[in-house]
């Protein structure tokens, strides 16, 4: 869709502000209190859209701790009415956009700080986006389109950027940050109590790092440090904020007039200019949210507080505790120590919702810090590490779900596991899903797909679900079950979505991206007083550090548009006035743009990939344009790079052999043995040596230290095998732990250890002896005289000989080695 957006915002501001001096909105310490309507005996809704207004917005928003304090009966416009519904609905039209119910003027107005009752204006505006849509019907299997809308019309200017070296503001603006500015008292790691971002860090370079988005270059007096003293009186250190301002704003112009600006150059084929919020809002915009009871999509980026914007019953908001940190463009990077966690009281919603529904989903946009990582829970609904009512966790490479039910234990167990052999568990940004319903159970889907993975206790109910639990993201309420990552989204819903509602909310991602609309017209001769072209990126803060821009396309914004032939080559990124110095994945770009080619609907992608440049000034002030090589009749003549040629190095010869790592040796020994993985004994040892066995295939890199932990390993396997029947028959046919070894195992008798353990642990079936390890004949003599040795031992057992020959042959290189 290219419909160009109209709004009222301008006029309803200014409305909606008259209202401003009337009843303050105060802190709702009891959200269920908004107004069930059993109360309402007003005129009854005239039709359907009345209603469906009246259920998910008016009851809402008429408590009189929300808007009803103000826009019940006293203030205009009354779109709170608790008298009549009718009349509410008629004054609320101007201020919605039923449509696209993000741009709703009441959205926009709540977001700009407007009587909010929780302490993020963002997250009401949020929550009131969720109701209108709800209102709106746009939770529906369609979701909501998005609009592209020209953006206001900007040149590529000089800008001045932010130096390496830290000397200019140790010199300017530090001093009044650790001084007279007494941002020292919160901003800094070692304070009573710390506040993020560390800017006045003890450490130059740390609080440089840290102030660079609070400072404007180019316009000191617009810098967040200058309008938090003068517009928001944020711990001014005098009487007077005015003067404190004034000196934060002339110590920020004293660092600036010492950069130089950065020209643009004239013989570059540009576009227009564009910051990353002058494109349109691309993520989310057709998600399936309407079974959601607990939402949290990380928005407000700073204090302790993730807020639930879900819309639904009493605000499940959460709390920051230990090593957790903010990240750019939505999300939080949890660490050693540190966890999000909710109240039990709010968390009580999750287990009374989800019980009446019998069915649930849990939905994440996660990215593991690293895939060694065991028993590490990234959202967890439990009491403690051993009782819990769901949790979806990491286990290495692979996900866990574990979730009580009547045909599961109060744990959750056993769990469902995905194949190690998949690794769908990646340290990289995933969409990761649980579903569970009473016919199929449990699911788990990665990036949109279904892992295959069969749920063997499907079929139960979740009558038995405890609502005394806590909701915790990144660990367990018992602080044992730490989680490394970043969390940029995560959902609770109260109903399974199903495999096309999981794809359509992986293909609406995630985070702060928006699709930014570059100006090309003038370059490519086309009719200025016309609809514009542009080539567009989505675009988004892919870390505090860098940018993300993903498939460039080319699109005009008139939909009888026709390009004919226009040929577009070597595009380049640009910020804040020259081209970015690393990131330029599109320099060997050589397409043209056709009427075959090109849909009026979607335009013409220029390339499928995307690829990241450095971050300078902060989202709010950097400023975005493209260059090309040529783009019509356009052309830019570079001189080429000539390199200097590296000489060749002969590297010594690899060997052809390897080795198993960790997680191979660990799955082999329990697919040989018939143990599983996730047996209790065989797990508490595979996570205590696993630091001991081999982390890399590479021969060259094996220790003994390695072949010691591979031992341990191979010995618990082995003891638990043969100490339960069922896996001890299946391995050992024919064996009888009760009886006397050296009877047992005379003779030919010690063909009940060695034909099993030739053919299944070290895989000789038939007598064929692969090239790269012992011989079938050299393996039994070693494992008989083994047998013989501890047979005549006084008081051995045949469990402990067999044990002892399985853990031999387990641990022994013919299955390291590759």
């Amino acid at each position: 869709m290219k419909t160009l957006r109209l709004t009222l915002l301008g006029a309803v501001v200014a409305l909606l502000a008259a209202c401003s001096g009337g009843a303050p909105t105060t802190t709702n310490n009891n959200p269920t209190q908004t107004g069930s309507g059993d109360d309402y005996a007003g005129p009854a809704p005239r039709d359907a859209d009345v209603q469906s207004f009246r259920i998910n917005f008016w009851q809402n928003v008429k408590a009189v701790n929300r808007c009803g304090g103000c826009h019940g009966t006293t203030q205009v416009p009354m779109f709170a009415n608790p008298n009549d519904v009718n009349a509410a609905y008629d004054a609320i039209l101007p201020y919605v956009n039923l449509a696209e119910p993000d741009q709703s003027p009441i959205v926009a107005h709540v977001a700009g700080g407007h009587n909010c009752w929780q302490a993020s204006s963002l997250a009401c505006a949020d929550i009131i986006t969720v109701w209108i849509k709800n209102w709106a019907g746009s939770a529906a299997s369609t979701g909501t389109q998005i609009a592209l809308v020209a953006p206001s019309d900007k040149a590529v200017g000089s800008s001045k950027s932010f130096p390496d070296s830290p000397a200019l503001f140790q010199s300017t603006v530090w001093p009044l940050l650790r001084g007279d500015g007494k941002c020292l008292r919160c901003h800094q790691s070692t304070a009573a109590d710390p506040k993020s971002p560390f800017f006045a860090s003890a450490d130059v370079n740390e609080a440089y790092a840290a102030a660079q988005a609070k400072m404007n270059l180019d316009d000191p007096a617009s810098s967040r440090f200058v309008v938090r003293l003068r517009e928001e009186s944020h711990n001014c250190w005098t009487s007077s904020c005015s003067t404190d301002s004034d000196k934060m704003q002339a110590a920020i112009k004293a660092f600036a007039d010492q950069v130089q600006a950065t020209p643009v150059d004239p013989a570059l084929k540009v576009s227009r200019s564009l910051g990353l919020t002058d494109g349109v809002p691309a993520s989310g915009g057709n998600r399936i949210d309407q079974f959601a009871i607990a939402k949290y999509e990380f928005k407000t980026g700073t204090g302790d507080t993730v807020y639930d914007t879900s819309g639904k019953g009493a605000e499940l908001n959460l709390t920051i505790s230990g090593a957790v940190d903010w990240v750019g463009g939505y999300g939080v990077n949890i660490k050693t120590g540190g966890k999000v966690q909710g109240t039990v009281t709010a968390s009580a919603k999750l287990a009374d919702d989800i019980k009446n529904t019998g069915e649930y989903s849990i939905e994440v946009w996660a990215a593991p810090a690293n895939v060694t990582q065991e028993d590490a829970y990234i959202v967890s609904y439990s009491g403690s590490a051993t009782t819990r009512n769901v949790t979806l966790a990491q286990r290495a490479y692979q996900y866990e779900a574990m979730g009580r039910s009547t045909v599961t234990g109060p744990n959750g167990a056993p769990s469902l596991l995905t194949k190690d052999t998949d690794r769908d568990a990646q340290a990289a940004l995933q969409h990761v899903v649980l579903t569970y319903d009473p016919i199929n159970g449990r699911k788990l889907y990665v990036n949109g797909n279904y892992t295959g993975d069969v749920d063997a206790r499907a079929g139960g109910t979740l009558a038995g679900w405890d609502n005394t639990f806590a909701l915790v993201l990144g660990n367990e309420t018992s602080n044992n079950r730490q989680w490394q990552g970043v969390l940029r989204f995560v959902a609770i819903h109260d109903h399974a979505l199903t495999a096309a509602q999981v794809q359509q909310n992986f293909a609406a991602g995630v985070g702060e991206r928006y699709f930014l609309l570059f100006d090309v017209t003038a370059l490519i001769g086309a009719d200025l007083t016309k609809p514009h072209e542009f080539v567009m990126f989505e675009a988004s803060q892919y870390d505090s550090y860098s940018y993300l821009f993903n498939k460039p396309t080319f699109i005009s914004l008139d939909p009888t548009y026709k390009p004919g032939s226009i040929p577009i080559q070597g595009l380049r990124l640009g910020i804040n006035g020259a081209e970015a110095s690393g990131g330029q994945a599109y320099s060997n770009l050589d397409v043209t743009v056709t009427d075959n080619n090109y849909s009026t609907e979607k335009g013409q992608l220029l390339s499928p990939i995307g690829t990241v440049i450095a971050l300078q000034k902060g989202p709010a002030l950097d400023q975005f344009f493209l260059s090309f090589d040529k783009i019509g009749t356009q052309t830019h003549a570079r001189t080429p790079a000539i390199g200097v040629p590296s000489p060749a190095v002969d590297l010594a010869p690899a060997s052809d052999i390897g080795v198993r790592t960790f997680e191979q040796l660990n799955q082999s020994m329990s697919l040989i043995t018939g143990v599983p993985t996730t047996n209790t004994l065989v797990r508490a040892t595979y996570l205590q040596v696993q630091q001991q066995l081999p982390p890399v295939p590479d021969i060259q890199a094996f220790l003994a230290s390695n072949q010691t932990g591979v031992a341990q390993l191979a010995i618990k396997y082995c003891a638990v095998m043969v100490d339960t029947a069922s896996t001890r028959t299946a391995f050992f046919p024919g064996l009888d732990v009760s009886a006397a070894p050296a009877t047992q195992f005379s003779g030919s008798g010690k063909d009940l250890l060695l034909v099993p353990l030739l053919t299944k642990a070290l895989q000789q079936k038939g007598g064929v002896d692969l090239a790269t390890q012992p011989t079938n004949s050299e393996v039994r003599t070693e494992l008989s005289a083994l047998i013989d040795k501890l047979s005549a031992k006084a008081g051995a057992n045949s469990a402990t000989v067999a044990k002892a020959a399985c853990a031999a042959a387990l641990g022994s290189g013919a299955l390291e080695i590759l």
